[in-house]
């Protein structure tokens, strides 16, 4: 094994030297002892900054999410041109990740929110940034919140069928496929809202046009109001109100 640099800080020092244990050997591989003799240590100080190997494994999972994360920042487009493609690149980001790096995307997956932390939080809130773009753009065709479970269910559930398949029989067309099979599934055909436009009013049109008749989904008093509403929201006056 090289040479470890000891210039960082003890707690730094151990989990890199967990991640390079994992991402060689598997979690077998990851015991405290070889933990501690990787990072230059004596086994107690694993249990005094971890608590036990559980704890480690958490503060793995936290670590591979902060590094995730600087990667998937340096690439964000604070505004980007076109939310789909944006959507297609952060979920292939996502699937790179776990295809080069599996043992440690899969640390990362068994993880908890509450257990990863910060990071996985802050990759939670660009995927949710990346929904809401699409639907203030009149993209997305479902919920958000949806979306975003549709969004993440896919890409992991991609990730696994790869690692479960027999190198040989491989196919990496299931990757484009799967990606384009979640973009149809939360994405319309065509925006309903112009792409040159942006902001409330241009939502507040498409909502409104897209207001059903007698559906029963709302009361003839909430469908008034909510027209009245949009109408505000649209320009105020430039259109009248549908008919409850």
């Amino acid at each position: 094994m090289p040479t470890r640099d000891t210039s960082g800080s003890p707690r730094q020092r151990i989990l890199e030297a967990a991640v390079e244990l994992l991402e060689s050997g598997g979690p077998d591989a990851m015991s405290t002892r070889a933990v501690a003799a990787a990072a230059g240590m004596q086994p107690p100080a694993i249990y005094r900054l971890f608590g036990d190997k559980d704890g480690l494994l958490e503060a793995v999972a936290e670590h591979g999410y902060a590094q995730f994360l600087e990667s998937k920042r340096a690439q964000l487009d604070p505004s980007p041109e076109d939310p789909v493609e944006e959507l297609r690149h952060g979920w292939d980001m996502v699937v790179e990740f776990g295809v080069s790096r599996p043992e440690l995307f899969a640390v990362m997956s068994r993880a908890t929110s509450s257990e990863a932390g910060a990071a996985h939080r802050a990759g939670l809130e660009i995927l949710h940034g990346r929904v809401r773009r699409l639907a203030a753009a009149g993209w997305l065709r479902v919920d958000e919140e949806l979306a975003a479970q549709i969004i993440r269910a896919t890409g992991m559930g991609v990730v696994a069928t790869w690692h479960a398949t027999p190198a040989e029989r491989r196919d990496p067309a299931l990757l484009t496929v799967m990606r384009e099979s979640m973009i149809a599934a939360v994405t319309r055909a065509e925006p309903a809202v112009p792409a040159a436009e942006s902001g409330p009013a241009p939502a507040a049109r498409a909502l409104r046009a897209a207001l059903p008749d007698g559906s029963g989904a709302l009361s003839d008093a909430e469908q008034h109001l909510l027209a009245e509403w949009l109408t505000r929201l649209a320009g105020g006056g430039t259109s009248q109100a549908r008919p409850a």
